[in-house]
Parts: C-alpha cells; sequence; structure tokens
C-alpha cells in the first residue's frame, strides 16, 4: 500500500501519559491508519523526523478566537505552538448569535469591531468559518453578555422574564445548530447583575442539550470559593458539566489561597462534572474594567482605540500624564 504520507523516525507520544516511543506513522486521508516499524512502507510524501517528537495536535480550550479564524483563518500563531482545535466563545463573549446597531459593549470589543458582529445567528456564524476555511479546527460556546446584548437595553440590571426566555430562545436554537454550550463572564460589568436566577434556566437548557457550561468566575479576588460554590450549585442544578475558566486566585490578599480552591473543585468533582482550565503565567489580560484591575502589579496598556499612541505604555504614567492620581 502506498500511503499519503509517511513520517520516519519520530519520537511518538500519544497522549496517554506513557513515555515516548520510537516509530513511524502513516497516514491516509485525514486518518493516521499506522504506527510503528514500517521498514518497507512508502508513500506519496516521506518526511524524516529525525528524531524529533510527534504529538496528537493540541486544543486550546479557552481562546478568544472567535473572529480570528475568519479574519486570519491561517492561524499561524496557534499552529506554531502545536495547536490544531480552538474552543471560542468563552469568558460570555462570543461572535454570534450576535447583531450590533451601535458600539460594541465591552469586553466583547476583545473580539473585534462592529463590522465583526454579524451573525444574527449560529449557524451564519458556522457558516462563516466553514467559507473561511481556518487551518485549525473550530469549537464555540454562545456567551452569557452576547445574549443579553441582543435583549437588554441596560446591562446595569438583572433581566425581566421576558428577556431571560428571549435569551433561552436564542441559546437553544444556537445549541440545535451546533454550538459547544454556553459561557459567562459573571466578574464583568455587563453581567455582574445577572443573578444565579438569571443564569439559572439558560444553563438548564445547556444541560437538556448535552452541553457544557464554562465560566469566568463572580469573583476571582477574595470572594473565589463563594464564586466557585455558585458555580457548582448553578451547573448541579442545571445538570451539565461545569469547567471553571483559568481558575486563579487573582489579588495579593488572595495568594497563596490555591491549596483551598483546588480542594474545593475535587470535592465537587466527586458529586458532579467539575473541571477548570488554568494559564501557568502570573499575567493576566483584561479590558480596563475597575473590577477587574487593582493597583498591587503594574498594568499595562497593549491597545487603546482612541489613544492609540499610548499603547504599551504603563497605566500609571499615563494617568501621571493626565493629572490623575492612581
Amino acid at each position: 500500500m502506498v500511503y499519503d504520507l509517511l513520517i520516519r523516525n519520530a519520537n511518538v507520544l500519544d497522549g496517554s501519559g506513557a513515555a515516548h516511543f520510537r516509530a513511524d506513522v502513516a497516514i491516509q486521508g485525514e486518518r493516521i491508519c499506522a504506527i510503528g516499524d514500517m521498514p518497507y512502507a512508502t508513500a506519496a510524501n516521506i518526511i524524516d523526523a529525525q528524531e524529533r517528537y510527534l504529538a496528537p495536535g493540541f486544543i486550546d480550550v479557552h481562546t478568544h478566537d472567535d473572529t480570528n479564524v475568519i479574519r486570519t483563518p491561517e492561524m499561524l500563531p496557534k499552529l506554531t505552538q502545536g495547536v490544531t482545535t480552538v474552543v471560542v466563545g468563552n469568558c460570555g463573549i462570543s461572535a454570534s448569535p450576535v447583531t450590533l446597531a451601535d458600539d460594541v459593549p465591552d469586553p466583547m470589543n476583545l473580539l473585534g469591531k462592529l463590522d465583526d458582529f454579524r451573525y444574527s445567528s449560529f449557524s451564519a456564524y458556522a457558516n462563516a468559518v466553514d467559507a473561511a476555511a481556518p487551518s485549525i479546527n473550530v469549537a464555540a460556546l454562545v456567551g452569557h453578555t452576547s445574549l443579553r446584548s441582543q435583549v437588554m437595553d441596560s446591562f446595569a440590571r438583572p433581566a425581566t422574564a421576558e428577556e431571560i426566555t428571549q435569551m433561552e430562545m436564542l441559546l437553544s436554537q444556537a445549541l440545535d445548530e451546533g454550538a459547544l454550550g454556553l459561557s459567562s463572564g459573571l466578574a464583568y460589568r455587563n453581567a455582574i447583575h445577572a443573578p444565579t436566577t438569571e443564569m439559572a434556566p439558560l444553563v438548564a437548557a445547556v444541560g437538556k442539550s448535552g452541553g457544557v457550561y464554562t465560566t469566568h468566575l463572580r469573583d476571582e479576588f477574595a470572594g473565589l470559593l463563594d464564586a466557585m460554590d455558585e458555580a457548582f450549585a448553578t451547573a448541579r442544578n442545571g445538570q451539565v458539566p461545569l469547567v471553571i475558566s483559568h481558575l486563579k486566585c487573582a489579588g495579593a490578599g488572595n495568594w497563596g489561597g490555591a491549596g483551598k480552591a483546588l480542594s474545593k473543585l475535587e470535592a465537587a468533582a466527586q458529586h458532579q462534572h467539575a473541571h477548570c482550565d488554568c494559564y501557568p503565567y502570573t499575567a493576566g489580560s483584561s479590558t480596563l474594567d475597575l473590577g477587574q484591575v487593582t493597583d498591587e502589579i503594574e498594568i499595562t496598556i497593549t491597545w487603546s482605540t482612541p489613544h492609540p499612541e499610548q499603547a504599551r505604555r504603563p497605566l500609571k504614567e499615563i494617568a501621571a500624564e493626565w493629572g490623575y492620581h492612581c
């Protein structure tokens, strides 16, 4: 048999956690069809790995690449790190089902400008991704804040019963059209006024569809453990698997609390599907939301639409120049 691709002399990491092993890997079409010592195998394309490591593609479970996969479908920043699948729509913000007539609400502006929000249904977004043909796979969540943006005239209050029903309808349609589940960003100013009673029916709709609920917790600072309990209860009552997004102990007064947070997560996981993702560095990235930043560590402005000249500068320096005192 002549394979499409044969990778020889690779140190294979198969994802099981076992040590690497030397092998050849044969690929036909989109499938790995043989792994082992194949000295007599041939292929249309042969790559000598020269004992480099070969692993399955990595899944980046927490990204905000919703519109990047359409604007820059080559997705080289991910491919060059070995990422072959991204999960988008995290922290309550997603590109669909959303259309906007005015300014992009915070933190949805992390995903793009007004023109990037033109997908009134999840299927429209999925079709746009298919048309762009990105070089990586895309799995998408629906953002709670994005749903709020479609049915509410103000974010600074809980949704009414009618608005919750409208959000549930939009969410259920998206789930039927292939969305992975629901995300929330309850710490952000445009979602912080959403009580558990607003989240419960939305999470329950996800549970009925067999989806997943991910959440940027309501409080990652002193109230972290209480916020974790809220997330566990919401997911448990909705009968849905929970993923806590970028679990962290934010704020200097909360440093050293990881042991308690992990113990609480492990205890919850004994009774329900409870998981987390995290990143292995101490920096954070967010919009300039006073509820999300403190003066305990230096804040650097990476971009600004009204003041692009201030990019890559410390916030304290900008404040001093403008006559403000932090």
